[in-house]
């Protein structure tokens, strides 16, 4: 009797386990409400504690630098617009440039494309349309609707690349943290129509020629990975994909630039800081890289923040570093 009663308490406890699993997910998804805690006026005040001599990158707008902005590129749901903005170089006469999708950071929750106007304006004077995007985050959509867009994105800077002098055949995507590993993701699945979307123009490609990864992670279960540790608190990748990775581990590989590598995945620039977990997964996705034959290049910033790329001192050399890198696995003619 005691023993049955023993195995009845236990059936009890694990079904109350489970509902108070089931109830705790299912609060983590869309809010509808914006997510703001991520800016970089907020993280200069907080690295400059730790980084004294710090400086904000100039905003300034470079000379002849043009900008389109606000441009709807998808509706994904009836009423709602995604928007992104158009830096184009200066020049004087009709050609075409290489081009940049750049895709903000903020945890998958936060963040805005306006994260990366300088970089953007930077790019430009270099030879680059340089196109700040947005996206929608996981208070709005959960995984892989950020995908979908960004690679709506990308199909709509195709379909209208003479408008834009985009050279269609050379076209990179770059991020910042949950950006950068979005870039990596949606680079690495060129070809892959699993993750496409219906965000419109869909005759055109939605594949890169090259991938900036700024301090994204490159695998969510993995042994260098921080995200989906909830025992304190919900990591903020649980609530992009809505679930934990225990519950759903399928989703978290499938979000794992590292799951996909392949032959159509194209040359690869890391940038990092001194955070570790910030590229978990870099040198075993480095390793499929080198046996494909795919180029890559990794330069990372010693005692460097996080948030390093819209500083001083490190702002320069991250725009050395990525133009220098894009010339060269997105030459000319």
């Amino acid at each position: 009797m005691k023993k049955e009663m023993h195995i009845a308490r236990a059936l009890i406890l694990g079904v109350l386990t489970y509902l108070i699993a089931t109830a705790a997910y299912a609060q983590i998804g869309p809010t509808r409400g914006r997510d703001t805690s991520f800016t970089v006026q907020g993280s200069y005040q907080r690295e400059k504690k730790y980084h004294p001599d710090i400086t904000l990158a100039d905003s300034t707008l470079p000379p002849g630098v043009h900008i389109a902005r606000s441009i709807p590129y998808s509706t994904p749901t009836p009423g709602r617009k995604l928007l992104l903005d158009v830096y184009t170089p200066p020049v004087s006469a009709k050609k075409l440039f290489p081009a940049v999708l750049m895709v903000h950071g903020g945890g998958w929750r936060s963040g805005d494309r306006s994260h990366n106007n300088t970089l953007a304006g930077q790019l430009a004077t270099k030879g680059f349309v340089a196109i700040p995007v947005e996206y929608r985050l996981s208070t709005e959509a959960l995984y892989p609707a950020a995908v979908h867009d960004l690679k709506a994105a990308l199909r709509w800077m195709r379909a209208n690349a003479r408008t834009y002098g985009i050279d269609p055949k050379r076209i990179a995507v770059l991020g910042f943290s949950a950006g950068g590993q979005l870039a990596a993701l949606v680079g690495s699945t060129n070809q892959n129509p699993a993750l496409e979307g219906a965000g419109g123009n869909a005759r055109f490609s939605s594949s890169v020629q090259a991938i900036v990864d700024i301090d994204g992670v490159l695998a969510f279960i993995h042994p260098e990975s921080g995200e989906g540790e909830d025992s304190k608190s919900t990591s903020a990748a649980t609530y992009w994909f809505g679930y934990g990775k225990t519950e759903k581990p399928a989703l978290w590989r499938e979000a794992s630039a590292l799951t996909h590598i392949d032959k159509n995945t194209p040359p690869i620039l890391f940038l990092n800081s001194s955070v570790d977990r910030m590229h978990g997964g870099r040198d075993d996705l480095i390793k499929k890289l080198d046996a494909f034959g795919t180029y890559s290049e990794v330069h990372t910033f010693a005692d460097a923040p996080h948030t390093f790329m819209f500083f001083n001192p490190w702002f320069t050399p991250t725009l050395t570093y990525i133009t220098d890198f894009l010339h060269r696995v997105l030459p000319g003619k």
